[in-house]
């Protein structure tokens, strides 16, 4: 939850569907910037568990390369036994988060020049 407190508001111009992640028990957006062949996310959501997890995840991918993220096997994340600290409702949303990431990866990572502008 520190980590939510602690990170930046999105402005609202990118609070919209196409930014949002589904499955997400709050509202939470996941906005792609791409600057070369990386990406940056920056990320907001109105609950503050689901900011501080987004945020981490937007943290954690960011600077990447498209074809590193769109390469890594998410299923490395089970180490870390997330689904043992969330509720199933969270556990899933983290999920949806990931899934999201790897959706602008592929994007990416098949068309670079077909991105959303953010």
């Amino acid at each position: 939850m520190d980590f939510g407190k602690n990170s930046r508001a999105m402005d609202d111009e990118h609070k919209v569907k196409s930014f949002e992640v589904p499955g997400c028990q709050s509202q939470t957006w996941l906005v792609p910037h791409f600057v070369e062949d990386k990406i940056y996310f920056t990320a907001d959501s109105d609950a503050l568990i689901s900011k501080g997890m987004v945020s981490i995840i937007a943290d954690v991918y960011s600077g990447a390369r498209a074809q590193d993220i769109k390469e890594f096997d998410q299923d490395e994340f089970k180490i870390l036994k997330l689904d043992t600290l969330l509720t199933p409702g969270r556990n899933n949303g983290v999920h949806s988060m990931l899934k999201k990431v790897k959706f602008y990866s592929r994007k990416n990572a098949d068309n670079p020049k077909s991105n959303e502008a953010a």
